[in-house]
Parts: C-alpha cells; structure tokens; sequence
C-alpha cells in the first residue's frame, strides 16, 4: 500500500518523468504536493494502471492536490542537454510552477540536480511506495500521452498514438521508410538495422 513520505517539512512536492526511453515527443515531469490526510485505493505507479484508471485518478489528483505542475522539455532541447539533465529540467521547471514552494521535495530514481536550496531525497522505485510521487508520474504520463495522441494526427505513419514514441518495431520501421520528423531527438542513436 502506497504511503504519505515521513518528514517534518511541511509542503513536500514528489517529482516523476515520462518519456525517457523514447525517440520521439518530450520528457515530461510533473510535481505533486497532496494534503496529507491524502487517500485513493487506486493511486498506483502509472505503469501499473490502464489507461482508463490514469485518466480517472488523474482527475481527482488535479482537484485535491494543494498544488501540482506538468513541464515538457522537447527534442531540441533534450538534445542540447542530453535526455538525463532534459529531465532534471522539466522536473525543475514544474517545481518553478507549483502554486506554494515545496519545503521538501522526493524524486522518483536515484538521481536529481539540487533545486533551489531545497532539501530532497532520491527513491528507487518511489513510484510505488509514495503517493506523491505516483501522482506525479500519473500526471507526467497523461499529459505526456495526450501531446502524443495530437502529434499523431500531423504524422500518422508513425504510430505514435500507440507507441507513444517509444522504439517499437513499427516506429523504427517507420523511420527507416519516411525518415525522422521535427519531433524526433536527434540525438539517440537507432539502432535501425535490427529491422
């Protein structure tokens, strides 16, 4: 069962990404700060939820969170920075645009570039063990699909409505056939040859 993260602080903001190990589309990030009396019996990490249930769970999260905040960070950029800093930045850039300032602030992985003079921690995993940070990767994954589905309609061919720019073996097969688009990272080497 997921739980509240137990500190002192008063506002603690859990930060998770979407979109990493994609080829295509941004990372997303969002960060979450729920009042601590805080409880759904479905809030999960998003990977472990339908599509249905994320969109469901997201709802109420946007209505009783104190505060929360989704940030992209596109191809160019994560290009530019490398997808790892990409998504310290989205993460920094939702933190910038929640409503109260964490206090403290848990971070789905085991790495993190220092906000602000913040105090915060790292969790493997945190995804399923707190809720705030479920809550954020819920929300950085909604956002982030729903920005997929709409690219989708510019470049069909692609699949990304299903793969969500992840390399499929029909998105790579894509890009061996039409090439890569503004929304591809440029920076990832595929390994194209497998197909």
């Amino acid at each position: 069962m997921l739980k509240h993260f137990s500190h002192h602080s008063r506002f603690i903001a859990g930060c998770d990404e979407a979109g990493r190990g994609c080829l295509s589309g941004p990372v997303a990030a969002a960060a979450v700060i729920l009042p601590k009396t805080f409880y759904h019996k479905d809030l999960n990490d998003s990977k472990k939820l339908t599509a249905k249930k994320r969109s469901l769970i997201r709802r109420i999260i946007e209505k009783e969170a104190l505060a929360f905040a989704v940030s992209f960070v596109h191809p160019k950029e994560i290009d530019r920075l490398n997808i790892l800093n990409a998504s310290f930045q989205a993460m920094h850039n939702a933190l910038d645009n929640l409503a109260i300032s964490p206090t403290f602030i848990i971070v789905d992985g085991n790495r993190f570039n220092k906000y602000k003079n913040i105090g915060y921690e790292t969790v493997v995993k945190g995804d399923s063990q707190f809720l705030c940070i479920a809550a954020a990767s819920i929300l950085a994954k909604t956002y982030r699909d729903e920005y997929m589905h709409e690219i989708h309609k510019e470049y069909p061919q692609y699949g990304w409505n299903q793969s969500k720019g992840y390399p499929t073996k029909k998105h790579r097969q894509a890009i061996l056939k039409h090439g890569f688009t503004k929304y591809h990272r440029k920076s990832f080497k595929v390994n194209l040859s497998l197909f």
